[in-house]
């Protein structure tokens, strides 16, 4: 992880911080949180410490909800991203490398049409 990522997310904000900053109430806040939305850290009083990354998801499902989408929209906007993000970091399987590899090198040898020789398949 980046210097810069790392820093984003060292959670170091109590809650009255972030409700200055976001312009959200601590109810608000703690709602989001049993949503799921995010996931603030503890301190060992078990007070609720939030990151920069934490702040940016607020400020994001403030938009989202000035925009005019639901809690329900909301939740299910974040199942999306967090699908793709997951997606994105799978490994890939072996058919995925030989599809891969098969598609280049019939594209860098010049054969984008597979019937042009006959019946040479891969």
């Amino acid at each position: 992880m980046k210097e810069k990522e790392l820093r984003r997310s060292l959670a170091v904000f109590p809650i009255g911080t972030v409700m200055k900053l976001t312009d959200l109430s601590a109810r608000q806040i703690r709602y989001y949180e049993d949503q799921g939305l995010l996931t603030p850290d503890r301190s060992s009083g078990n007070r609720r410490l939030y990151s920069l990354k934490d702040m940016d998801v607020l400020l994001d499902i403030k938009d989202l909800l000035d925009e005019g989408l639901n809690m329900a929209a909301i939740k299910k906007e974040y199942a999306s991203r967090k699908n793709k993000a997951e997606q994105k970091t799978q490994p890939l399987t072996d058919a995925d490398v030989r599809r891969i590899l098969h598609d280049e090198l019939r594209n860098q040898g010049g054969f984008a049409n597979p019937t042009q020789f006959g019946s040479f398949r891969m």
